[in-house]
């Protein structure tokens, strides 16, 4: 199915893509990755039919958010000093171009506030728990008013982000199978060398 789409959108009248460095797309492919199990993890949570499997499913998720938050901040620190990030095709208007950067910079701004409000959930239940394979120690009292702060946050910050995300693949498609201008390209896993339309 991945190589029919690919077949697709590197035909021969597609631009050749200017493609993000390696590294860039090395953190985006990854994170996505990581955010599925993410989302599992909290489905699974929910659905768990003990307490033992509910507590590992808990631990993986947590875990797994810390993990994206400090993946994300390495991702913004190569962008700001060597990531390349291709420019917008020329055929972009102004407010489309304002809008894909937005949700570009509202996603990365999610991927950082999302695990610091469940971090911070669990830390306001005033109790030791694990968190990458060892055990993070109370660090304040208990405050139930803060905890169910930070809970609702989690939960709209989770939606939201859902959100963005169809936003952002919905557009990539568009890209890459109606405009067909490189944009979806930029950011394949596994480039195929295209000619441009105006060759024969």
């Amino acid at each position: 199915m991945y190589s029919t789409m690919v077949d697709r959108i590197y035909t021969d009248d597609v631009i050749e893509p200017d493609r993000y460095d390696f590294l860039s797309i090395v953190f985006h492919w990854a994170t996505l990755l990581l955010i599925g199990l993410l989302f599992w993890s909290a489905s699974a949570h929910e659905g768990a039919q003990d307490g033992d499997t509910a507590a590992r499913l808990l631990e993986l998720h947590r875990s797994v958010g810390v993990i994206i938050w400090l993946l994300t901040l390495l991702r913004l620190a190569w962008k700001a000093s060597g990531g390349h990030v291709p420019a917008l095709p020329a055929t972009t208007g102004k407010l489309q171009a304002i809008g894909a950067r937005g949700t570009q910079w509202a996603m990365y701004a999610l991927l950082i506030a999302q695990p610091l409000s469940g971090l911070l959930q669990s830390i306001w239940r005033g109790k030791a728990f694990p968190l990458l394979l060892g055990e993070l120690p109370p660090l304040v009292p208990r405050d139930k008013a803060l905890m169910h702060l930070a809970h609702d946050m989690h939960e709209w910050g989770a939606q939201l982000f859902i959100a963005f995300i169809a936003v952002h693949a919905l557009a990539g498609l568009f890209h890459g199978l109606v405009r067909r201008d490189g944009v979806l390209g930029s950011m394949l896993p596994f480039p195929r060398t295209a000619r441009c339309r105006n060759q024969g």
